[in-house]
């Protein structure tokens, strides 16, 4: 093998070799920031959403590139879970300006999801297999991201149209959660080096979406809106289920040394908080609030402590 170019080595190198679920490290970082602005943490909020930007804006370019520039590789990223990443996390930082009341940029962003979320779910699905770590969820995942966007910018425009394709989506995302469950290794729940937790991140974004599909005005006093709110709170509690049991899990078989796959655990447990704060509001249980509180800054610790590990990461591979 001949010598590397310098460019490939050091900061740069890692970059370009970073593998396509780079892009949970968005929307854990999106995620804890919408839950930071549901608590009234502004100033935090915003400085996580601007790292959670750049980050957006840097992966983005490199899936350009590959796209453009190596097409085989990029097709053979494009055939695994961890691909739909960029769904996810562009639905998720679309949220949190749809929540500030930037519609037009939420609107732009939706119609980026929406217009990759096809051609990599089929892509993803046509090439399945069993034993899959836990990224086989992020099917799921990104569907219920554009139940979650969708809602949250229904209740925000002024026409409500966008209710119907979230609640599309929403119920899509349901539905595929056992076929990825059936081809989910459930060894990774003991080995996993973070993946696992999108098991039970997969069923607080579906909580989420409902969350929002609750406060669509048209729907209040239905019968789809009882149903909406039962199935809700169902799926936020299995979601607390499967983060009591991973937090088992990791006590049990601790995994502490840093992997760029702990992001895909505080992704699942920023959901879990933003999810149980939504829901309290949105299916009026107010005592959920609390915990909600509890878990987020429980997930603010977990990714303070997942930059810390990319840190000291970057400053060895620097070197």
């Amino acid at each position: 093998m001949g010598d590397r170019a310098p460019a490939e080595d050091g900061l740069v190198g890692w970059w370009v070799a970073l593998p396509p679920g780079a892009g949970t490290a968005v929307m854990a970082t999106g995620i804890v920031s919408i839950g930071l602005h549901l608590v009234g943490q502004e100033a935090l909020s915003w400085v996580l959403l601007v790292l959670a930007a750049i980050a957006w804006l840097a992966l983005a370019v490199d899936f350009a590139r590959q796209l453009l520039r190596e097409r085989e590789q990029w097709e053979a990223k494009a055939d695994t879970p961890p691909a739909l990443t960029a769904v996810a996390a562009t639905t998720i930082l679309g949220t949190w300006f749809a929540l500030q009341g930037w519609s037009g940029v939420a609107v732009a962003a939706l119609v980026v999801a929406v217009l990759i979320w096809p051609v990599l779910l089929t892509s993803v699905v046509r090439h399945w297999r069993r034993r899959w770590p836990g990224t086989v969820f992020l099917v799921c995942v990104a569907t219920q991201g554009l139940a979650v966007l969708g809602g949250t910018l229904a209740f925000s425009l002024p026409s409500g149209w966008l209710a119907w394709p979230a609640l599309g989506c929403f119920v899509l995302g349901l539905a595929l959660y056992p076929i990825a469950f059936l081809r989910f290794d459930l060894g990774q729940v003991r080995s996993g080096a973070g993946e696992q937790w999108v098991a039970g991140g997969t069923l607080a974004i579906s909580a989420l979406a409902g969350a929002k599909l609750l406060a669509v005005p048209a729907w209040r006093g239905t019968a789809l809106h009882d149903a909406l709110r039962a199935l809700t709170l169902v799926t936020l509690a299995l979601s607390v289920c499967w983060y009591a049991v991973l937090v088992f899990a990791e006590a049990r078989w601790p995994r502490l040394r840093y992997d760029m796959r702990r992001w895909a655990t505080v992704f699942p447990m920023g959901m879990t908080a933003v999810a149980t704060l939504s829901v309290a509001d949105a299916a009026a249980v107010g005592w959920l609030r609390t915990p909600g509180q509890v878990l987020l800054w429980i997930a603010v610790t977990a990714w303070v402590l997942a930059l810390a590990g990319l840190v000291r990461h970057l400053t060895a591979h620097s070197r």
